[in-house]
């Protein structure tokens, strides 16, 4: 059974329910649930009439109510741009921004569905500065409609979002050319845009794509064959639409993959591990690997809401119960027991930078990949590309909406696949660690060879081992501070205090380790960063010799200090705030470093034109203002000792 629309008196449709509902519900929500669900975005350059698609479609396929359809009415007259005929864009363009502006902000998300199939659809903004809100949107579609305007052709944002899509891994390209009744159905201005496409398509790699002219204001081609083109035999969008293949049916013939999001133990006698199966089909009895772990055993039951099934595929969230009673915890990955994915800690990978911000190469980020979080560092690029040439540039980091290649190392092994194999195991996002922000989302591409060449080599004296020959505590004292706030004062006297305990101590000192393990690296920030991170390396080295290690450094990034921090075990870190105010360590100046900051020959000085982060919640404060070095070495010793 299909809709069916009368018109009113003034000439606006009146929709009548689909008669099925109301003969049968239950035959109609039978029929609903077993429809196929294609995901797809709209994309392409500024005003190209994504929103107007969106909404053509929303309208011609029935999902309007009537109160909505009177708002539209009613606020097409008001703040449409198409004189008095109904605008389809404010059906989505839902912020106020967006209204004003004419055009698309935020990823608009919207559902409807026909006799074949339901839809998700996004609508993605043009503008190159929502760059990342578009690979949001992308991150999930099995399809892309990229628009172009008919009467302007291949513009920079259609290269930038065909090549962000293909990078991605949308394989199932429309290029809808709109407004064609603006250059009156004209067969010409269409071949050319497609053709000019079809050059750049080929040389990022678009194997094919569906061409279609079609006008989202007057609805040719959108749902039905328009009589104003001819010349095109092709389907119409919603007829591609309902038949073209969804990824979901892929990934079902794919290697059996499920990242565990939690274990399910509702009482004694239940335990089970939950998670949305990624790829493949799993069905009791099969022999499964749990990963990284390697872990063995072979499926019992697979359970979900409704009861057992015998099998379960790619898009299904189920819990499995497992023969033997495994170590398993979200971040854990189950697979089929004679092909599971890979487990690595280094990588290539494709990084979209969706920050304002510019990319800091060697800071620590939080990487999200499927249920796994790791910290995690990235490398300066080795290239960015030029969506316009393809061309691959230099460059030292990834400004917002750069694309570029880097390596990325995480600090222990995560589960992954590269992400051309599947997406859940090979996408990623980076989180900034102080604002949580999402920084950029990434694509794995494969995992660097030494890293699977370099294994932690067994010690027959263990850490343990050697803190107990001293009789001690493993420790980091980490003095941070200003420069001139008197760090290394402190730390040296607390040295003096501990060593005359009989304590087996080792000041790292900033300076000091300038002139040997870290002499080849500048004041940028970048090299503040590679600075820091050796030294913590070098402190945890000593930890596991034993010893209470004391570093007096700037350190002026907390993301920095945080990751020393994520190094060490438990307890073992202490973070000590040298809290001297700038116009008192400025008046020290014993180096007369603050002197050269101040008339322009020493650059990055931190306090003058570098930032300091002052830590949060340290461990130890010291006012130096009311408290001398003395007292608060004594003080520190106490603590440590207690």
């Amino acid at each position: 059974m299909t809709d069916t629309t009368q018109v009113s008196p003034i000439g606006d449709p009146i929709y009548v329910t689909e008669a099925l509902i109301a003969e049968d519900i239950d035959a109609y929500l039978e029929q609903h649930q077993h429809k196929t669900m294609l995901r797809f975005i709209t994309c392409g350059s500024v005003d190209d009439g994504k929103s107007t698609l969106i909404g053509r479609l929303l309208y011609d396929s029935k999902m309007i109510f009537e109160d909505q359809l009177d708002a539209l009415q009613a606020d097409s007259k008001k703040v449409g741009t198409q004189g008095q005929e109904i605008d389809f864009a404010l059906l989505v363009d839902g912020l106020a921004a967006e209204r004003e502006q004419g055009i698309t902000i935020d990823v608009a998300y919207r559902f409807f569905n026909t006799e074949k199939r339901k839809f998700i659809v996004a609508d993605c903004p043009g503008h190159e500065q929502y760059t990342r809100n578009m690979v949001t949107g992308a991150s999930t579609a099995d399809l892309a409609v990229i628009l172009i305007d008919a009467r302007k052709g291949v513009l920079v944002q259609t290269r930038r979002h065909s090549y962000l899509c293909h990078l991605i891994g949308i394989r199932n390209i429309v290029l809808a050319v709109n407004k064609m009744d603006l250059v009156d159905y004209d067969q010409a201005t269409f071949d050319s845009i497609v053709k000019d496409y079809a050059e750049f398509a080929k040389s990022i790699g678009i194997e094919s794509f569906t061409a279609l002219p079609i006008s989202g204001f007057k609805g040719d081609n959108i749902t039905t064959r328009s009589a104003n083109t001819p010349w095109y035999s092709g389907p119409t969008l919603i007829d591609h639409l309902e038949t073209v293949e969804v990824l979901s049916a892929l990934d079902a013939d794919k290697p059996f993959r499920m990242p565990v999001q939690w274990v399910n133990r509702p009482n004694l006698d239940f335990r089970g591990f939950s998670g949305l199966i990624a790829t493949g089909s799993v069905k009791p009895g099969d022999e499964i690997r749990v990963l990284p772990s390697g872990k063995t055993s072979k499926v019992t039951r697979v359970v979900t809401l409704d009861g057992d099934l015998d099998q379960a595929v790619a898009g299904q969230s189920v819990t499995l119960c497992l023969a033997d009673e495994v170590d398993c915890s979200r971040g854990d990955v189950i697979s089929l027991a004679d092909n599971p994915p890979q487990a690595a800690d280094q990588f290539e990978a494709t990084v979209v930078w969706l920050n304002d911000e510019a990319m800091v190469p060697g800071r620590a980020y939080w990487l999200k990949l499927a249920t796994q979080t790791v910290s995690a560092t990235v490398q300066s690029p080795k290239y960015v590309v030029n969506v316009n040439t393809m061309e691959h540039l230099a460059a030292k980091t990834l400004e917002l909406n750069a694309i570029g290649v880097a390596e990325l190392a995480t600090d222990k092994s995560v589960v992954f696949e590269a992400y051309t194999d599947g997406r859940t195991l090979g996408g990623f996002v980076l989180v900034d660690k102080i604002t949580n922000a999402t920084v950029a989302a990434g694509m794995l591409n494969f995992s660097l060879r030494r890293a699977q060449n370099v294994h932690w080599q067994a010690l027959d004296v263990s850490r343990e081992a050697h803190a107990a020959l001293k009789n001690q505590r493993p420790k980091v004292l980490w003095f941070t501070g200003l420069s001139g706030s008197g760090k290394s004062t402190v730390a040296n006297l607390v040295e003096k205090k501990l060593h005359a305990l009989g304590k087996h101590t080792f000041l790292l000192d900033g300076d000091n380790v300038r002139h040997g393990l870290n002499k080849d690296l500048g004041f940028t920030e970048t090299d503040r960063i590679e600075n820091i991170r050796r030294v913590g390396e070098v402190a945890r080295l000593m930890t596991d010799a034993g010893l209470i290690v004391l570093t007096a450094f700037i350190s002026p990034f907390r993301a920095e200090r945080d990751m020393v921090r994520s190094l060490m075990a438990e307890g073992e870190f202490m973070e000590v705030f040298i809290d001297t105010p700038l116009d008192v360590a400025e008046s020290r100046d014993v180096k007369g470093l603050y002197k050269k900051a101040r008339s322009g020959e020493l650059k990055n000085f931190t306090g003058i034109d570098s930032p300091y982060e002052a830590p949060e919640n340290p461990q130890i404060r010291v006012d130096t203002t009311t408290e001398s070095p003395e007292d608060a070495a004594e003080r520190i010793v106490a603590m440590l000792v207690g």
